[in-house]
């Protein structure tokens, strides 16, 4: 019997979680979103098993009415939403989802799944998310751990302006990235550290690149690891000079003052084009002790842009969507508990990747 679910959001990451749940005919879909020419485009496109509601999404009362008689609710809507989505679904006891890289959002949402009749999974994605289920499976190799190094870009394939950067995903989620403090492990204790701070540089098939703190990506693996690892951190990957450029909009120019984010936002999304042409660079390192060796292991990965289901799908809309869609995927297959808050690092990675989305990730 199909899955009957509610996706809340039909913007970048929500029109291609669409794409990918809707021709599998297990899950028959309610769409919402208050942005009517959005569902016009969803409903243009003929999705099967799929059904669009107009609907504003800051309504509480909404929120909650909808997602009633719903076995599972998806959200794909902006990270200050979560805290009452998540909510809603409680009261419903739909197993909930979202992509969220916010922090305190994760924490309410971690609050909430405490006593819930139904499973809470947060930050399905790529960082968080997916990043979390690679570095704890190396992580798991190994008999201790000195160091986790986590890195994870969305880039341009084809960079052409000064932040040699587009716009691939939420806006608001990548200020927030840019602006929120940082999670890491230094030296055994837990920190709050800078974002746009710590930069280092590398190189990967001959391309250089720069990496620097930004928040969320760690997801609950600092909890999950405490104790365990030395040194546990997560930078986001741009290409060089990214990174000084938006340091002075944030921190010179004061945009990331909370009052004055609109006008980043305003900016960012005036000045900077989407792209469908984009690669997403996934990179872990751990180093620890195996049979008495202090030894290194490494996974890295890019993943392109390809066409699903005869659309384009840019490589970051590919990696999000199909990350929540294979945590969906092994929830209802009963793979990962199915009450209360489910860590990504709780999925084993042999699933995921063997899984029909997990799947896009070693293509």
């Amino acid at each position: 019997m199909a899955t009957k679910l509610i996706l809340l959001g039909a913007g970048k990451i929500g029109d291609a979680i669409l794409n990918l749940l809707s021709h599998t005919h297990d899950y028959v879909i309610t769409v919402a979103d208050k942005d009517a020419n959005r569902l016009d485009y969803v409903n243009r496109e003929n999705f099967p098993n799929v059904t669009t509601v107009c609907a504003d999404l800051n309504d509480p009362t909404i929120v909650e009415n909808l997602i009633q008689g719903h076995q599972v609710t998806l959200s794909a809507c902006p990270y200050f939403l979560t805290p009452m989505i998540a909510k809603a679904a409680k009261m419903a006891q739909s197993h909930y989802f979202d992509l969220t890289e916010d922090v305190e959002s994760t924490r309410i949402v971690k609050q909430l799944a405490a006593n819930a009749d139904s499973a809470f999974v947060p930050q399905c994605g790529l960082a968080p998310g997916f990043i979390s289920i690679v570095a704890n499976h190396v992580a798991q190799k190994f008999d201790s751990l000195r160091d986790v190094s986590m890195r994870v870009g969305a880039l341009p394939t084809f960079p052409n302006n000064a932040l040699k950067y587009n716009l691939t995903w939420s806006t608001d989620g990548l200020i927030n990235e840019y602006c929120n403090p940082c999670e890491a492990i230094v030296d055994g204790q837990f920190r709050e550290t800078s974002a746009l701070e710590e930069i280092e540089h590398f190189s990967l098939d001959g391309i250089d690149y720069e990496a620097f703190n930004t928040s969320g990506g760690l997801g609950t693996l600092c909890e999950s690891l405490a104790g365990k690892v030395e040194n546990l951190n997560y930078k986001t990957v741009r290409y060089p000079g990214h990174r000084d450029i938006v340091k002075m909009l944030i921190r010179d120019l004061e945009l990331g003052k909370i009052e004055r984010r609109p006008i980043l936002k305003d900016v960012l999304e005036t000045s900077i084009p989407m792209t469908k042409q984009d690669v997403v660079l996934v990179f872990v390192s751990v180093v620890g002790m195996r049979a008495g060796r202090l030894e290194q292991e490494s996974y890295a990965k890019k993943i392109y842009a390809q066409e699903v289901n005869g659309r384009l799908l840019s490589a970051i809309q590919l990696t999000t969507a199909s990350g929540i869609c294979a945590m969906l995927d092994l929830l209802i297959a009963k793979k990962l508990p199915q009450r209360g808050f489910v860590r990504q690092e709780q999925a084993s990675f042999t699933d995921f990747m063997s899984n029909r989305f997990g799947q896009y990730y070693a293509n």
